[in-house]
């Protein structure tokens, strides 16, 4: 009897493991396919809105980030995870981050750049500092510009900006082909300039692009620029299932749109525009910030761990898009900001570590010792 209780006393005594304790279903093939597929509805479209182009390019990028994965790996000895999804994610990405008439070898070299040289030669998954989709596309953009900015897809004979123009303002014909011939961004960057050299009103390039038929466009999609800057209403959807899925979460995105939304009409505000909230919405709704918003700064490799941590690398990534879209040389700053704030993470990530319970700080310790 002594002998029977002895041994269910210690059937009682707790099990030493080491960590991790809490165990969940998720994997990383898992994680990565469920981003693929929040991205194939804004990809869909982007292949119907742009035509053959832009679905050619988005598959030879994501075969080609593949294909290097799978060589870099076996020439390293390593074990081969080209296809759990994150090459898949990187080559998909970058080809929504370049125009839909770029040349296919582009975005073959583009993606095989990301992965050896950003992914790889950092350690692999989990170990590289900058995301890959767009550092591939700083060094696309380094190395062929013209590429990069001059390749957009035309509804017209002129016409890069949206589909179905109208010239609700009454420029002249020659004026409303300069203008609608730019992008969203490149249309705000480059339309005051048009239109002093025309002597026209600056308050007519905003009738145009603050109309309810532009904003409309920006949100459904039907406007030119990059395969990703296309519809946000799409692109929402795809992060509103990353975010029931729990594999984002809202931090980074909110404080990031929100932040450029707010420096946009703090901006506009101070300088007199009459309308400041358009201007916002126009900032938000242009360009790449819903796609780097919410499937690239919160890249988990290459972005904070902590909640305090995401929400100043998310406004970070806000006030660096602004200031770039604003003053810069370049009328998109989105890639360019989240590559400095990858930069910045190791010490976000320094300052913002959560305290550890039950732990003192060493500072504490030694004024108790002494």
């Amino acid at each position: 009897m002594a002998e029977k209780e002895k041994t269910e006393s210690k059937q009682k005594l707790p099990v030493m493991t080491g960590a991790p304790h809490i165990r969940s279903g998720e994997s990383v093939p898992k994680v990565m396919w469920s981003v693929v597929a929040a991205l194939m509805p804004a990809a869909a479209f982007a292949a119907y809105h742009f035509g053959m182009p832009a679905l050619k390019l988005m598959a030879v990028s994501a075969a080609a980030a593949v294909a290097a994965e799978a060589a870099i790996q076996l020439l390293l000895r390593k074990r081969v995870t080209a296809l759990d999804g994150s090459a898949v994610i990187t080559g998909l990405l970058l080809a929504m981050n370049i125009p839909p008439g770029a040349p296919l070898w582009m975005a073959g070299v583009g993606s095989v750049f990301a992965m050896v040289i950003v992914k790889h030669l950092f350690g692999g998954l989990g170990f590289n500092i900058f995301n890959p989709a767009l550092a591939a596309r700083a060094f696309l953009l380094a190395s062929w510009p013209v590429h990069m900015t001059t390749t957009w897809h035309r509804f017209g004979e002129h016409n890069v900006l949206v589909q179905n123009a109208q010239n609700g303002p009454g420029f002249s014909p020659a004026v409303f082909d300069a203008l609608t011939g730019a992008t969203p961004l490149t249309l705000m960057k480059e339309g005051p300039k048009i239109l002093s050299d025309n002597h026209i009103a600056l308050s007519k390039l905003y009738d145009l692009v603050l109309s309810p038929d532009m904003l409309r466009s920006l949100f459904i999609g039907t406007v030119g620029g990059s395969i990703g800057e296309t519809s946000a209403l799409l692109l929402l959807i795809g992060a509103l299932f990353l975010m029931i899925r729990k594999i984002i979460t809202w931090h980074i995105p909110v404080s990031f749109i929100g932040t450029v939304a707010l420096a946009a009409a703090g901006y506009h505000y101070l300088a007199g525009f009459p309308a400041p909230h358009l201007m916002a919405l126009y900032q938000v709704l242009s360009g790449g910030l819903i796609l780097g918003a919410f499937f690239m700064a919160t890249d988990m490799v290459t972005s904070p761990v902590s909640m305090k941590g995401m929400l100043i690398f998310g406004a970070g990534c806000g006030l660096l898009t602004f200031v770039i879209r604003q003053w810069g040389g370049y009328p998109e700053g989105v890639s360019y900001a989240i590559l400095i704030m990858n930069a910045f993470v190791p010490l976000i990530d320094r300052y913002t570590r959560p305290r550890v319970f039950g732990v003192r700080e060493r500072k504490k310790l030694a004024g108790a010792a002494k």
